[in-house]
């Protein structure tokens, strides 16, 4: 399948990902007005077929705010001056982004504090309580 390669296990269909060319802004002399470099990626993270389900998963939830409502990514690239290399910049930071979510992160285990802890903690609190009660008012009876 040609597309492309995130990892060996997986790689996206050419067709998942739609790019236009937008003018940039920036410098550029009068080739800013005249030649659209800027890339515009759209990748629907929802619909991909190419990501399994963990990935699409941890993408959906670790990218929650940078989603339209329809589950596509947008990435702008505008850096370079000329479009093949904002392009190639484009996918590689949808790349790195898809990359990321394919680590599936540890299992956290519950642990509980040494009992010496909780101890010095308890012994803490009561000394600090002891030292505000001192500073209360003192009324003669």
């Amino acid at each position: 399948m040609a597309g492309i390669r995130i990892t060996d296990e997986i790689a996206l269909d050419e067709r998942e990902v739609e790019e236009s060319f937008v003018l940039a802004s920036g410098p550029g002399g009068q080739n800013v007005n005249k030649v659209s470099s800027a890339v515009q990626l759209r990748f629907n993270v929802a619909l991909s077929l190419s990501l399994p389900e963990p990935v699409r998963y941890r993408l959906m939830t670790q990218l929650k705010s940078r989603l339209t409502n329809g589950g596509e990514l947008i990435l702008v690239g505008r850096k370079f001056r000329d479009q093949n290399r904002n392009r190639e910049d484009v996918r590689a930071r949808l790349v790195e982004i898809i990359k990321a979510a394919t680590v599936e992160p540890k299992k956290r285990f519950k642990t509980r504090p040494p009992r010496g802890a909780v101890e010095d903690r308890l012994k803490d609190k009561k000394k600090q309580a002891a030292r505000k009660q001192g500073r209360g008012r003192f009324r003669d009876e």
